[in-house]
């Protein structure tokens, strides 16, 4: 069994890393080249970097990050947000970047995945999926009952009964919706030459409710290259079973990571001494 990966992300807006809950309500976490080093201490096993600004101007920021962490990091780490072609992908791998992470820009154009690959090699191409589950049909939710409809936490994410669920993929940051099913746009990524998945349920993300079990799992069975599964992290057990539940590839969390609930170590111990394989 392949070792199972443990990758704190640093989202980062104006050369700050922020962190909200479910892509909304940000505050201030940190440098992001101070929180890498730490990270590095801690023997995380990958970074990610997303530049959550992706806008022109800001270029110039995530380069500097990119270079400012190669620096003092020895670790694999990946930079995303707001890469348009292939000259954005050179210049982050020139500046230190080990991968590179696409989401809109996939979207807009999915060649760039397949020229992205034959370029740099499919090991550095990551693409990123925002995913959010799509609302229920009147039946459906009728069939439920109103007394499941009260609350979120009344019919977890987890919830088995109803397994067929159904994911859309959002772009800029979780505020476009593209009516792209999730599984679909998984399948077809892999296709085109993309290396691994990085996958974020928006419903989960910074709530520290647990992974969502369901999503992850169904593109988990869809494709056959690695999945990171990202969103949701608020406790030890959450690790255990997106791995265990949902074949997760790897784990990424940034809140708890970045505010001190938990380390990278304490978590990694916690897996082995539950049977996962981890570098320690």
């Amino acid at each position: 069994m392949l070792a199972k990966r443990i990758i704190p992300c640093l989202d980062v807006k104006e050369g700050r890393v922020v962190k909200g809950v479910e892509f909304v309500n940000l505050r201030d976490a940190g440098d992001p080249v101070e929180l890498a080093y730490a990270y590095d201490v801690q023997e995380a096993d990958e970074l990610v970097f997303l530049d959550i600004t992706a806008s022109h101007e800001k270029r110039d920021i995530i380069l500097e990050v990119a270079s400012r962490t190669a620096e003092k990091v020895f670790i694999p780490y990946t930079v995303g947000g707001g890469i348009r072609g292939i000259d954005d992908m050179r210049s982050l791998l020139e500046s230190g970047a080990d991968k590179i992470s696409i989401n809109t820009a996939a979207v807009k154009n999915p060649d760039i995945i397949t020229e992205g690959a034959e370029r740099f090699g499919s090991q550095c191409i990551v693409v990123a999926i925002d995913a959010k589950r799509k609302e229920e049909s009147g039946k459906r939710k009728e069939e439920r009952g109103n007394k499941d409809m009260k609350s979120k936490d009344s019919f977890p994410l987890s919830d088995s009964r109803f397994p067929s669920y159904k994911w859309e993929i959002y772009l800029n940051g979780g505020r476009t919706p593209t009516g792209i099913d999730a599984v679909e746009w998984a399948k077809k990524v892999e296709a085109l030459g993309a290396g691994e998945i990085l996958l974020t349920s928006m419903d989960r993300d910074g709530t520290q409710d647990g992974y969502d079990i369901p999503l992850t799992k169904a593109i988990t069975g869809a494709v056959n290259i690695p999945v990171i599964a990202s969103g949701g992290a608020g406790k030890l057990e959450h690790f255990l079973e997106v791995i265990v539940e949902a074949d997760a590839d790897a784990v990424l969390a940034a809140s708890l990571f970045h505010y001190g609930d938990l380390t990278v170590r304490q978590v990694k111990e916690y897996l082995k001494e539950n049977g996962i394989e981890v570098r320690l």
